[in-house]
């Protein structure tokens, strides 16, 4: 695939999408997220791939949404909220659950910051090994905003550590998320695309059909359990805070809080 930003490789049975933006901490611009989800589609209809490998080049996972005005993004000088909602949906939610839903085994694989909308990259798969640099925080809180579109918080950290985590604006680092269940492996930085590709490879040795329904097996389990309609309600939840941040100083995003969240990416 000829594409900017990402890029879609087929090794053996195992098909790699890697987000190559490391100039911008692979922020997420509205060019990248239809790459990734083009690359997303190309893994699922290729018939060579039986798992699928998640990762990006650089320093850090990803620093979140692109916020700027480069490379497609917005400046907000315009928002209005019915448009910005069916934007974000269109993009961030539907994209989030999709990627979820493609019934082949996914893989991704963190290094070191993994923040807010980064998280949004790495909850759809269903595994996770990280580098022992690897950090996760959501401090959506300090624009006003109750959190990241794909609200799945509860589900990755727990209750009590979710609650924490989204008051202070703090971070996990990669062996905490290991304890709380978020992350499967820790490995050194220099092996972690080595040991995702080990993990991905032994994945593949299975049959197709049985990963297939294994996955929708245990997603599905989680969907009764609440997960879809607690997604979908705290998306909502999530625009509410957007609106009301856009009364409360008169832009969207809050200025103070993009500030905040940009000067945290950088470091």
């Amino acid at each position: 695939m000829q594409l900017e930003h990402v890029q879609f490789e087929v090794e053996d049975a195992v098909g790699v999408i890697t987000l190559d933006r490391p100039e911008a901490a692979n922020a997420q611009s509205p060019k990248v997220l239809v790459e990734l989800d083009q690359a997303w589609n190309a893994a699922d209809e290729d018939s060579r791939v039986k798992v699928i490998v998640f990762k990006t080049n650089g320093k850090h996972f990803s620093a979140g949404h692109d916020m700027s005005a480069t490379d497609g993004g917005s400046d907000y000088s315009d928002w209005k909220a019915d448009a910005h909602y069916d934007w974000e949906t269109r993009h961030y939610l539907r994209y989030a659950k999709a990627w979820r839903d493609i019934p082949k085994p996914s893989i991704a694989a963190v290094q070191g910051k993994c923040i807010a909308a980064g998280l949004m990259l790495c909850w759809p798969c269903d595994l996770i090994i990280a580098a022992e640099n690897a950090e996760f925080s959501d401090p959506v809180l300090h624009m006003g905003i109750l959190g990241v579109e794909l609200h799945a918080h509860t589900w990755e950290f727990g209750a009590r550590k979710a609650k924490e985590l989204l008051f202070t604006g703090g971070s996990v680092n990669a062996e905490e998320a290991r304890e709380l269940g978020m992350v499967n492996k820790v490995v050194p930085l220099e092996e972690l695309v080595p040991a995702t590709m080990e993990m991905a490879n032994r994945i593949a040795l299975m049959d197709s059909f049985a990963l297939r329904m294994a996955k929708r097996a245990v997603n599905h389990t989680l969907d009764v359990q609440g997960y879809t309609t607690a997604i979908d309600t705290c998306f909502d939840m999530h625009h509410f805070g957007h609106t009301r941040a856009a009364l409360v100083t008169g832009g969207m995003p809050s200025l103070a809080g993009l500030s905040s969240m940009k000067d945290k990416g950088k470091k």
